[in-house]
């Protein structure tokens, strides 16, 4: 099989990983970058240490309702994709630039672009709709994207392989807790449901992020509590979450300030693991049932007490986990309680490994 150059850019950071033909992790960079855009010279030399590709893939974060899966990258997609920054302000330009960069320092090799949306865009009707002016979403494409899609796509293929089970038939509520949270539920290797909408803010608590708020609140803080829409915006993005509730957007802080009895630690912990329970539920309930919950990213990889709280307001659906194993639980592991009829999984999160499934994919077809 092909090796594949993963380029995954963030908004101060550019990583970089070398899959072989065996999906083998041959070597991993990682350069500081703004908007995606590292120094020339430092990337040059980052991928002459990486070695030769065969091709190359990049997260993008937005598709649109244009680009539902990967797709090979010539200059009209790359522009068709730079007109969806409004959708993505925050994201898509760091993308971007890091494959203008990529692309001029490996321009012989076949690149594809994979979008974190694309995993969602086959979501049922009801579950990507707004109630909002049929007007409005016609003209504006307004509807629900959802995104963390590699990861989504990537744990669910991997908890079907950990439990030893076909995806066909298979319900499943992966969990992408990092800085960036959101929920998808997947039946039979299918999105049908997500938590994150027309943008990344709708849906959990995130470390910055407000997650769902009343849209009548947000209106009534422009049109009478004096303040402007760009305020509004930057607070919803980059003052909220656990940062707006506690001070700090660091989970690890959160639960270390609340267990010495911090109230606003505590109750940054607790607004978030309700909203996680409440929308986890809310998951099972759009598959009429649940197989197995399954935790990744960095807070769902890494934080023992955020899985033991999620499961235990979950126990009628048939959450339930054993203690020891999951304090010691390492990726990838099981962390299900002996008899529990839902099966809890730790999975860590590998967008990679589901970017150069796409690309060799694309590049077969």
């Amino acid at each position: 099989m092909l090796s594949v150059l993963t380029v995954n850019a963030g908004s101060s950071s550019l990583k970089l990983r070398l899959l072989d033909g065996d999906d083998r992790l041959a070597g991993e960079e990682e350069l500081d970058a703004t908007r995606g855009h590292a120094d020339a010279g430092e990337l040059a030399a980052a991928l002459g240490r990486l070695g030769g590709a065969d091709a190359v893939g990049h997260r993008i974060v937005h598709g649109g309702m244009r680009f539902t899966r990967a797709v090979r990258l010539d200059g009209g997609v790359v522009e068709e994709l730079r007109a969806l920054t409004p959708l993505a302000p925050l994201h898509q330009p760091a993308a971007l630039d890091a494959l203008a960069a990529v692309t001029a320092a490996l321009p012989h090799l076949p690149a594809v672009a994979c979008p974190d949306t694309a995993f969602h865009a086959g979501l049922p009707p009801a579950a990507a709709t707004y109630a909002l002016p049929a007007e409005w979403r016609e003209r504006h494409g307004l509807r629900r994207f959802g995104f963390h899609g590699l990861s989504h796509a990537y744990a669910a293929r991997r908890a079907a392989e950990l439990l030893g089970r076909p995806e066909d038939g298979l319900r499943l509520v992966t969990c992408h807790l990092g800085a960036g949270a959101s929920l998808a539920a997947v039946r039979s290797g299918r999105s049908v449901d997500t938590t994150m909408g027309f943008t990344p803010v709708e849906g959990l608590v995130m470390a910055t992020r407000s997650g769902s708020v009343d849209p009548g609140l947000l209106l009534w803080l422009v049109q009478q509590g004096g303040h402007d829409v760009d305020e509004v915006s930057d607070a919803l993005e980059h003052g909220s979450g656990l940062l707006g509730l506690a001070g700090t957007a660091d989970m690890r802080e959160v639960l270390c300030r609340a267990g010495e009895g911090d109230q606003a630690a505590a109750l940054a912990r607790d607004v978030y693991v309700h909203r996680l329970r409440a929308l986890i539920a809310g998951m099972a309930a759009a598959m009429d049932g649940l197989h197995a919950l399954v935790f990744t990213g960095g807070v769902g990889e890494a934080s023992a007490p955020i899985r033991a709280a999620a499961a235990d307001g979950l126990g009628f659906l048939g959450v339930a986990v054993d203690e020891a194993a999951n304090a010691a639980a390492a990726p990838d592991a099981e962390i299900s309680a002996d008899g529990a009829s839902v099966r809890a999984l730790v999975v860590r999160a590998r967008e990679d490994l589901e970017m150069a499934r796409q690309v060799r994919a694309v590049l077969a077809g």
